[in-house]
């Protein structure tokens, strides 16, 4: 039996208004309810996570499509009738100079993934912002902070190789790589230094696991943010 809304009374919403207070939030300025028309989609969603300038980044790299055909071919759904997300996959390590297109392949390989209907759960930070938010400090819980990003089915670490080097950053970094390395989950590195330049900046170790857990993809030698200019 349905039943008519009630209109509340004058001391219920002075009632209201002062929990809205006490909560920080403006009774007179709430937000509008969703739209209904507009549900979200996940293309939808993946647009408000995209940084503006790569909204309308596409994947044309012939190694980049290759990796998200294999990452699509392992997506497994959790349950009858689900979307297939990742478990698993292969990584790819971008290398080549500033400029070159690697930061515009990754995001465009993301849009690949949604678009072919994966539940793409994703994560995107530099090196040295990652290295920023894990660094000890009062009140921040680093371990649960690295396990978070350790754990995220697909990572994007742009910039590898750009912050300043120290005994904690080669330690972060190979705890990082080696358990998404264990974990068998992608990632997504682009880095302007080579393989050799990685080793002395980063260490052995972290150098062997990328070795053994990524294709790595060098780019041409062009700065393509440049190339208007010198049009």
């Amino acid at each position: 039996m349905s039943r008519e809304p009630e209109l509340l009374g004058a001391g219920a919403l002075q009632r209201l208004q002062r929990i809205l207070t006490a909560r920080g939030m403006n009774p007179q300025h709430l937000p509008d309810a969703p739209d209904e028309d507009r549900p979200y989609t996940p293309l939808g969603l993946l647009d408000a996570r995209m940084p503006l300038r790569y909204r309308t980044a596409r994947a044309d790299h012939p190694e980049v499509l290759a990796w998200t055909r294999d990452v699509i071919a392992r997506a497994e759904a959790p349950n009858p009738g689900a979307r297939r997300e990742i478990t698993t996959g292969p990584s790819l390590l971008l290398a080549g100079v500033t400029g070159a297109g690697k930061t515009h392949q990754v995001y465009g390989a993301v849009r690949t993934l949604v678009e072919a209907g994966i539940a793409a759960r994703w994560r995107a930070t530099t090196a040295a912002d990652l290295y920023a938010d894990l660094r000890p400090r009062p009140g921040h819980d680093t371990e649960r902070g690295l396990e978070t990003v350790s754990r995220c089915p697909l990572l994007i670490l742009d910039d590898l190789g750009a912050a300043k080097t120290s005994e904690w950053v080669e330690e972060i970094t190979y705890r990082l790589v080696n358990r998404r390395y264990n974990l068998m989950l992608p990632t997504l590195i682009t880095s302007n230094l080579a393989m050799r330049d990685l080793r002395g900046h980063l260490g052995d170790r972290v150098a062997s696991r990328l070795a053994e857990m990524t294709t790595r993809v060098t780019f041409e030698p062009v700065d393509r943010r440049r190339r208007p200019h010198a049009a």
